[in-house]
């Protein structure tokens, strides 16, 4: 045998092995590839779920007092306010006091002629001189009757009857003088007098003008206010009336004063609640000692409110409003989103106080993403996730 001979079967064999090996080597090599390529589907898979569910941030409802207050417009009313009528008719003779006059109680400021009256009271004296007259002219002839009884000249009957006529009379002079009385009472009317100590905030006469008794017919005269004190008006919400206790403080804030404010107390309360506007008509007392304040004036009212504890407030884009109504999305312990109905207390503009519907521990989403439906899925992020660890979508998606 030729050594050529005896290589060519250890040729072969090696040749047969290299390749045994080769198709092991590109087998492995398939193998890797088809699961490098499924393990990397499979992330793409995972980190493409995970970018499905939507990423929230949710925030817990703040239990702090945002503003232990509530401003409200008020009006200034004086504390004592009398519009003055004439008590009897006639023309206006004169008077004395312009508004803006301080008068004192008592003091006469105008005057008005009434001539009429005048005539009605003589002739009602004339009347009754005429009654006491007649009067005296019965109880003489009743006593000279009387002394001719014993002698039988004149009968009982008689006796009777001049008694009766004299009761008449006197019962005459009574009525008499008591529409005497009227008359000089209508007469002292004709001088108008100041019923307190204060300012003439209105006059609508003047001299000469024809006045008709009475307050229907048409304005006051005058109109005296006492202004050293003034009461503040306010309607105040429905909700807010037992958080607003008699004796309060407030704040009050006048346009022609914007770098002053002035003190006044909560002093009583209407305790009913209007029907048209839902509010209650609550009266605060401001001391206008220096005359300083007007009534009838615009105020911006500070009222502080007592509460037995705090409501609870959410960020103003917390808030949803469809067809379902109010509501807020809140996350559940599993991550899971969960509507709930809540009424509003106080907009504050970027914070909502809210009456009902929450609990202190609720995880509110303060930014809810448009669709969300009860029981969805979503990943919390930010300061409400509680340190969980970074989810598949919060890494960075896999290349290839």
């Amino acid at each position: 045998m030729s050594p050529t001979e005896s290589r060519s079967p250890v040729s072969h064999r090696k040749l047969g092995i290299f390749g045994v090996v080769a198709l092991i080597a590109a087998g492995l090599v398939v193998g890797t590839g088809i699961r490098a390529r499924e393990e990397q589907g499979s992330r793409l898979k995972e980190w493409t779920d995970d970018q499905a569910v939507p990423s929230v941030a949710v925030a817990q409802p703040n239990a702090k007092v945002l503003n232990a207050t509530l401003d409200l417009p008020g009006r200034l009313e004086a504390y004592y306010r009398a519009p003055i009528f004439a008590r009897v008719s006639g023309y206006l003779k004169s008077w004395s006091a312009d508004i803006g006059a301080r008068v004192k109680a008592g003091q006469v400021i105008a005057e008005i002629e009434a001539p009429d009256l005048d005539q009605q009271l003589l002739q009602a004296r004339a009347d009754l001189a005429s009654q006491q007259a007649s009067a005296r002219l019965s109880e003489a002839t009743l006593n000279r009757r009387k002394t001719l009884v014993a002698s039988n000249f004149v009968s009982a009957q008689e006796i009777d009857e001049r008694t009766a006529d004299l009761s008449n009379k006197n019962a005459a002079v009574h009525s008499g003088q008591a529409n005497v009385e009227r008359l000089e009472a209508l007469a002292g009317y004709k001088k108008i007098t100041v019923p307190f100590d204060g300012v003439v905030t209105a006059r609508d006469t003047d001299v000469g003008a024809l006045i008709n008794a009475g307050g229907g017919s048409g304005p006051a005269m005058f109109v005296v206010s006492d202004i050293t004190k003034l009461r503040v008006y306010v309607n105040v919400p429905q909700n807010y009336v037992p958080a607003i206790k008699i004796g309060a403080k407030a704040t009050i804030a006048l346009p022609e004063y914007p770098n002053r404010t002035f003190q006044a107390t909560v002093e009583a309360s209407s305790q009913a609640v209007d029907v048209a506007s839902g509010t209650t008509r609550m009266q605060l007392g401001l001391d206008n000692s220096s005359g300083e304040l007007m009534p009838g004036g615009y105020a911006s009212v500070k009222l502080s409110l007592q509460r037995d504890s705090a409501p609870l407030s959410i960020p103003a884009s917390a808030l949803i409003f469809n067809g379902s109504g109010l509501r807020v999305a809140t996350v559940g312990a599993d991550d899971k989103v969960l509507f709930k109905s809540v009424t509003i207390a106080r907009d504050l503009g970027r914070e909502i106080e809210l009456a009902s519907g929450i609990a202190a521990d609720d995880r509110v989403i303060t930014a809810p993403p448009d669709g969300l439906s009860d029981g969805d899925q979503v990943r919390v992020v930010g300061a409400g996730a509680k340190g969980k660890p970074a989810t598949a979508s919060e890494k960075q998606a896999p290349k290839g």
